[in-house]
């Protein structure tokens, strides 16, 4: 019998076990998707070049071992349900679906989970979740402090960052599943020399490499939840581009933080990595740093906590001339989670410290993941210097900040020695022009 543990295991789904394959038998990553075949909305895993219907698979009896409540639940159009069942219910469907797509699996049992699956490619994504709340922290101090200089250079990084995790609170109206189009938002913002704003479209439109959080078990209202239950609240992870116009965020970002600058448009993957695939992967944070304090008691992992995780992430650039002349996306940058200042546990410890409540479906958002090296900055904020060392792409073209039919993809991946590729997928958007 094929077990999480089992990390070597292969699949009977061949592409499952192509070498580079980011949806391995070990990764499993939940969606949310339609077909040609059946328009209804379902929860997919991902298994190799393919997407297994949860509803299928229920209505051929092959999930009823686990309880009336979890067959229910993979029948929904959205994972809320599912994540609604508990950490105990997460893991015994992950063990099932180990079992019916692994080698071992019995001939009958086979052929009809291969009726279950969908090529890929003829599928249609929307939001996996139903998101009620949505939190952006921003957690990596690398971002930080580049953003920091920008503004301060005095000061790049506020006394209070070393101490606690900063977060506002987004709007969920306007999250998008990846491949949504974006439209170039129109605001308010002063232009450098004047002394009135204008309202127009945004001259400085930009993205924000980041990975989400969803929360799986809610806390109650007025009940802290402690730094080292935290993780057990989360369900899953997902790549997300927190687009940003820098120009109307820069104006009226004083003195409440983000609002109309940030909260016209937020992609996020339609794939859901459950936190049991990453566990191969996890690392400790990176040391802090010589004469950083220690974060609060309440904050406070151990020296040994795996909260982070090797989690790799990359930003591509394609332009509209690029797309028509059939060029290959830029790499941007690439930076990696392990580097962030703090971990998810410790954003969800500190997120309930007040006695807030998280619900089933939240979103907790890492903010920018930047690192310490030179091509690993997780915006063109900081890749351009607020514009001012605009970057040179292979085919001649020149980006400050981003033009309408420019198409940004963010990636993922967790790879270590030994163990098969996770990927978390692609986040992708395009640029539309502002509506005048």
């Amino acid at each position: 019998m094929t077990t999480v543990q089992d990390w070597q295991a292969k699949s009977w789904v061949a592409s499952a076990n192509e070498a580079g394959c980011g949806f391995p038998l070990q990764g499993l990553p939940y969606c949310s998707f339609t077909s040609e075949d059946n328009r209804s909305v379902r929860i997919g895993v991902g298994i190799g070049a393919e997407v297994l219907d949860l509803h299928a698979l229920s209505g051929a009896g092959l999930l009823a071992s686990l309880g009336g409540e979890v067959v229910s639940a993979c029948c929904a159009a959205q994972l809320n349900a599912l994540m609604g069942c508990g950490p105990e219910a997460w893991r015994m469907l992950r063990g099932r679906l180990l079992e019916l797509l692994g080698e071992g699996v019995a001939a009958e049992q086979r052929e009809m989970v291969a009726a279950a699956l969908t090529p890929v490619a003829d599928v249609r994504f929307g939001l996996p979740v139903a998101v009620g709340d949505y939190t952006d922290f921003y957690a990596s101090i690398h971002h930080a402090r580049k953003v920091g200089s920008l503004f301060r250079p005095e000061q790049p990084l506020l006394p209070n960052y070393a101490w606690v995790p900063i977060g506002y609170h987004g709007r969920t109206s306007s999250l998008v599943v990846s491949g949504t189009e974006v439209r170039r938002p129109s605001g308010q913002y002063r232009v450098a020399g004047a002394e009135a704003p204008v309202l127009g479209p945004t001259r400085q439109l930009d993205y924000e490499m980041e990975v989400a959080a969803y929360i799986g078990a809610g806390s109650a209202m007025g009940e802290p939840v402690g730094v080292t239950e935290a993780e057990g609240h989360i369900f899953g992870i997902s790549l997300l581009n927190d687009w940003s116009a820098r120009d109307i965020q820069a104006w009226e970002a004083q003195p409440l933080g983000p609002f109309l600058g940030k909260n016209f448009a937020t992609s996020l993957s339609p794939w859901v990595v459950p936190m049991e695939a990453l566990e191969p992967f996890r690392v400790r944070l990176a040391e802090r740093e010589n004469g950083m304090p220690g974060p609060l008691p309440h904050l406070q992992e151990g020296g040994d906590a795996r909260s982070g995780v090797n989690l790799s992430v990359e930003v591509y650039l394609r332009t509209a001339l690029m797309i028509s002349d059939l060029l290959e996306p830029f790499r941007i940058s690439a930076a990696n989670c392990r580097e962030l200042y703090w971990s998810f546990a410790q954003m969800v410890a500190h997120h309930t410290s007040n006695g807030c409540n998280l619900r089933v479906g939240d979103l907790i958002a890492s903010g920018t993941v930047s690192g310490s090296a030179a091509g690993s900055e997780g915006c063109l904020l900081e890749c351009t210097r607020r514009g001012v060392q605009p970057i040179t792409l292979p085919n001649g073209e020149v980006r400050a900040f981003l033009e309408d039919g420019d198409e940004v993809i963010l990636r993922g991946f967790c790879e270590r020695e030994g163990f098969r590729r996770i990927s978390l997928g692609e986040c992708r958007g395009i640029v539309r022009a502002a509506v005048v």
